[in-house]
């Protein structure tokens, strides 16, 4: 049988080492150059203008003109979602680096997975928030409950502004080293730009990891409803 979309081409498109690379840089978040995508993917840069390309048409990346740069970023969270979704995939198919780098365990605890927080720390975050009734489930998924949307604001994020947008306010993303849900959607990454707002957490540079400090450790795990560690 030959029915739905035709998954081939974008089969082909990611399982190219060079582009997955790309793809994989770009789960940080932030828009890159092409030049900066090509020291990533180890290739020159007329060799990565020529995937760039190929992925800008299949709708897997957006780009922008700013002055003389052009800046490559992930399309949207469904891309992003059905990345993360693969690497869960190739760690339970045993499809992983021989040598695991030395920043894998803080990737594992908090990363950045496109806009939101993913890890064991996100999916604490998710399970608590669950816990705490702050979701509404029914026929059209995941939405904010009263419950919910008072514990956003507890922390400053006003959530009639996350809603009504053309991204859902709230949807799961199947966490690849965790292999369970953590948050994504607009109120996914507007808890994360928040914490990091709080100083709780930092970005580590050129990497997708989120540092969080004890204390901001602390107080995630307070006021998402978690016992201290």
């Amino acid at each position: 049988m030959r029915d739905g979309p035709n998954i081939t081409t974008i089969a082909a498109l990611i399982g190219d080492h060079a582009r997955a690379q790309v793809l994989t840089a770009l789960m940080s978040g932030m828009a890159l150059t092409a030049t900066e995508l090509a020291a990533v993917a180890g290739v020159t840069k007329q060799t990565v203008s020529a995937h760039l390309a190929k992925l800008v048409d299949a709708g897997l990346l957006a780009v922008e003109a700013q002055g003389r740069h052009r800046y490559f970023s992930l399309a949207d969270e469904d891309v992003a979602q059905l990345l993360e979704s693969l690497m869960g995939v190739a760690l339970r198919t045993g499809a992983v680096r021989v040598r695991s780098s030395p920043r894998e365990p803080a990737l594992r605890r908090a990363r950045v997975c496109y806009d939101h927080l993913a890890g064991e720390l996100g999916v604490l975050l998710y399970d608590n928030l669950v816990r705490r009734e702050a979701f509404v489930f029914d026929a059209n998924g995941l939405s904010l409950g009263e419950r919910g949307r008072a514990l956003i604001a507890e922390l400053g994020i006003e959530p009639d502004q996350l809603e009504g947008r053309r991204r859902p306010a709230c949807r799961t993303c199947l966490d690849w080293s965790e292999r369970r849900h953590h948050l994504a959607g607009a109120v996914g990454s507007a808890l994360l730009a928040r914490f990091l707002e709080l100083g709780w957490a930092r970005r580590v540079p050129g990497t997708r990891i989120v540092a969080f400090s004890h204390d901001g450790e602390q107080r995630l795990r307070a006021w998402s409803g978690a016992l201290p560690a």
